[in-house]
């Protein structure tokens, strides 16, 4: 396979969400005696999620000081093996869905104690809620959140929105109605595997060339090509052999 929009890439640093150039924030001046009070991370920052056409790692910089909105339009698979690498980095998941038993074994993989209906799971790293039940999560810069939003082809409006140190990852099965309004104000937007007419419309939205808009609608189980409207690049997200057994092999379907 091929990525696309590698010039722009290495061109300079504004590529929203992709590659390992670690936190991009502002520089500050710290004094000696405030060493002691300092909490941050140190390195790349981000989630692996997959490896390009030239087996470099893909990493989706997701925990960020400002709202950060992904659109995933594609499989359950690859939204689990996303929240479970996401829970490894040290960020909260929260998962609204309407079908909890889908993401049981995640959440209880993760150290949940189960959903409990009209609340959240016990987990300390992977929360399950209902639909329209997510309560404000308290996002800082020490304990990032990442709301994953598996409602279906018509998610309601979340109460819950991104906002600094709370992203929120929305995931469609297909390009369903909402599909645009979702795209146009994503930061990233990732597309699996669709029909071609939807291919040209997701081309279309995203601005994708032609080339790259034929891809879509044959694309393998697990490839997603992650793309804002100036750059683009496909990953092939490989199952660790843990993300094998409790999630089976990379599909597109679910």
């Amino acid at each position: 396979m091929r990525a696309w929009g590698r010039g722009t890439a290495a061109r300079g640093r504004g590529r929203p969400g992709f590659g390992l150039l670690g936190p991009r924030l502002p520089r500050h001046t710290v004094e000696e005696g405030q060493w002691a009070s300092l909490a941050v991370p140190v390195g790349d920052d981000g989630v692996v999620i997959g490896v390009d056409d030239e087996g470099r790692p893909a990493v989706l910089g997701i925990s960020r000081p400002a709202p950060y909105d992904v659109t995933l339009i594609g499989g359950l698979w690859t939204a689990q093996v996303l929240a479970l690498r996401a829970a490894a980095t040290g960020a909260r998941i929260v998962v609204e869905t309407g079908r909890a038993p889908a993401w049981a074994g995640v959440a209880r993989a993760a150290g949940a104690g189960g959903h409990t209906g009209a609340g959240a799971s016990t987990s300390p790293g992977i929360a399950l809620h209902e639909v329209g039940r997510v309560p404000p999560q308290g996002p800082s810069a020490g304990a990032p959140v990442v709301v994953v939003r598996d409602c279906g082809m018509r998610p309601p409006r979340g109460r819950v929105v991104s906002g600094p140190w709370q992203s929120v990852v929305t995931l469609l099965p297909y390009l369903s109605p909402v599909a645009p309004a979702l795209m146009e104000k994503s930061s990233l937007v990732g597309i699996q595997r669709v029909s071609p007419r939807e291919a040209a419309r997701a081309g279309h939205l995203m601005r994708l060339p032609a080339d790259a808009t034929r891809t879509l609608s044959a694309l393998a189980d697990g490839v997603t090509l992650w793309c804002t409207r100036r750059d683009r690049r496909l990953v092939m997200t490989r199952a660790t052999d843990a993300e094998t057994g409790l999630l089976g092999d990379a599909r597109r379907m679910d």
